[in-house]
């Protein structure tokens, strides 16, 4: 009997633990704002990015899984750098690409589109999913089956910074990621509209680890001025 009770307990234990590192992820990646959307099939690559973001006061990236080898990517990311960073899988359109994509070590899913399938997994692995959404109706059903963020996908490209008050303004829990457009020019008014977390790519993918480092400490100072006034 004292063997089963001490099974469930850690049983119990382990559940909670898989439960409060999903709420971790999601704190972690609300916290950072930006992250690095990276496509690159090059570990060595992945990796000077990597680098580049966490000296400028980025720890969060999507690998997508445009790359036939997303899952080499994200392992490597993450042998090199543990905990110092949040890697994710971006562009997961089915629940096989999540599962694979939570086996290399992603620690959140980001897609283009809506997937009840792959919410349903993420929520089975207590993995943070951001779906693609274009109407607070797609968003709302988003929500009611576990998502942790609403990806503003591709309408963040056309309504830029408004679209986030738009949203916002009826449902103002509504955790929104956005994804294209985003620039040093436009990042505060993204922040200030209500913005949780935004994906950016070039400015924190391209160029030397010195230079992302730059981006990356510019993204840090904006997001932080706006969030603290």
């Amino acid at each position: 009997m004292e063997s089963n009770t001490f099974e469930y307990e850690a049983i119990s234990i382990g559940v909670f633990a898989m439960a409060m590192e999903k709420a971790v992820i999601s704190k972690s990646i609300y916290e950072c704002c930006a992250f690095a959307v990276v496509r690159t099939p090059s570990v060595d690559r992945a990796c000077e990015i990597a680098e580049g973001c966490l000296r400028g006061g980025v720890n969060v990236l999507e690998i997508s899984y445009t790359l036939p080898n997303a899952g080499e990517v994200i392992a490597g990311v993450k042998e090199r750098f543990g905990r110092q960073i949040v890697v994710g899988a971006g562009t997961v359109m089915d629940a096989p690409t999540a599962r694979l994509a939570t086996i290399a070590g992603a620690e959140f899913v980001v897609a283009n589109c809506l997937s009840n399938e792959v919410a349903t997994l993420c929520n089975r692995y207590q993995i943070p999913y951001a779906p693609g959404c274009t109407t607070v109706t797609e968003a709302m059903h988003a929500l009611e089956i576990g998502a942790a963020f609403i990806k503003c996908f591709p309408i963040s490209n056309f309504y830029g910074p408004k679209l986030a008050s738009i949203f916002k303004t009826p449902t103002p829990w509504m955790p929104l990621m956005a994804s294209g457009g985003i620039n040093l020019e436009n990042l505060a008014e993204w922040v200030r509209a209500g913005i949780d977390c935004c994906g950016i790519g070039g400015l924190l993918t391209e160029g030397s680890a010195a230079e992302i480092a730059a981006n990356a400490a510019e993204v840090r100072r904006i997001i932080d001025e706006v969030r603290a006034g």
